[in-house]
């Protein structure tokens, strides 16, 4: 019930059509379209047009030239060994306001531009109830960065407030799914998420010291409900400081956290405790210690999903079903 209730009161806004067209440089577009009523200066910033542009093609380069080995040559590794992108794919980047998703946006922009492949490219803000200043500021990143977004609303904050237990992976799971059927209203069949290298480290270190189990977040994923939608990852080997590098060489300000939990612990003055409640803080910190006695610890947990010996494990799990290394032991 309540789900139908978030569905009826949700609304659509398109900023600039939502879709970047291949081969459309999205600074221009922000250089023609992005002007006050008068035709005369930018909605953001107090920047003419001209100016506006300029900055966008700076931010770009940034990407392609200063930041070329940190985080172009892994975006596009990703893309090519995990084969992430195909022709004809439609794809709805799906844009929270942080550092790592309006990345994202700009790198899939340029692949789009300056790739060999064919595919169609929406960005997808969803707004579960942010703050009006949370909101203005995705709203002036995204015409900033010449990215033309979509943007449709729900009351997923309202809804998971109340609930006591859990509410992170409600409201998790909730937006996620809200994303799938937003992408699939716009036709796309897969969503890309700005999940980067530190994500997936931390994700192999939660799942075996608090799950007791070996997983990781893989780079893609058929959904499991939504039929023939797939979620992808491109950012998948571009590391968390590179990124913070990219967005302070480019003096750029994105939301860090929009939670409510979160805004409401910071005003209470309570933030040192709901960073110690986080574990993939925990993780963040640990890992930071393991650095100091090999430098190469990041590089080593990643590979450690990629070299999984099954020869040498006592049990794993395939296809839901549980095998134990008895069952071929005796088999030689």
């Amino acid at each position: 019930m309540e789900r139908r209730r978030m569905q009826d009161a949700e609304r659509t806004e398109r900023a600039g059509g939502g879709r970047q067209e291949p081969g459309e440089p999205a600074c221009r577009r922000l250089q023609e379209e992005e002007r006050e009523p008068d035709g005369g200066r930018l909605l953001t910033a107090g920047r003419t047009p001209q100016e506006a542009g300029e900055r966008c093609r700076e931010i770009e380069k940034s990407i392609i030239k200063r930041f070329r080995k940190e985080i172009w040559r892994p975006f596009v590794k990703a893309l090519n060994e995990y084969r992430l992108i195909e022709e004809g794919d439609n794809i709805a980047v799906c844009i929270s306001g942080g550092k790592d998703s309006m990345l994202l946006a700009k790198c899939m922009q340029e692949i789009l531009r300056h790739g060999k492949m064919e595919f169609g490219l929406h960005f997808l803000v969803m707004d579960p109830g942010y703050r009006p200043d949370n909101r203005r500021m995705i709203e002036e990143n995204a015409r900033t960065l010449g990215i033309p977004v979509t943007i449709f609303e729900s009351d997923i904050f309202q809804v998971v407030a109340d609930v006591k237990q859990s509410p992170c992976y409600l409201c998790a799971r909730m937006r996620r799914g809200f994303l799938y059927a937003n992408a699939r209203r716009l036709g796309c069949n897969k969503i890309a998420l700005g999940h980067h290298f530190d994500d997936v480290i931390e994700t192999i270190l939660m799942s075996m010291l608090y799950g007791a189990q070996v997983n990781t977040m893989m780079p893609k994923l058929h959904s499991t409900n939504f039929e023939g939608m797939e979620l992808i990852r491109p950012l998948y080997l571009v590391k968390e400081a590179d990124i913070l590098a990219w967005k302070e060489y480019n003096d750029l300000t994105f939301l860090r956290c929009a939670c409510r939990f979160t805004e409401e612990a910071e005003a209470r003055k309570e933030q040192a405790d709901q960073e110690r409640l986080s574990k993939r803080q925990e993780m963040k910190e640990l890992i930071a210690r393991f650095r100091q006695i090999n430098p190469h610890i990041e590089t080593n947990i990643f590979k450690s999903v990629e070299n999984v010996n099954l020869d040498a494990c006592i049990g794993y799990v395939e296809h839901g079903r549980r095998h134990h290394f008895l069952e071929e032991y005796d088999r030689g």
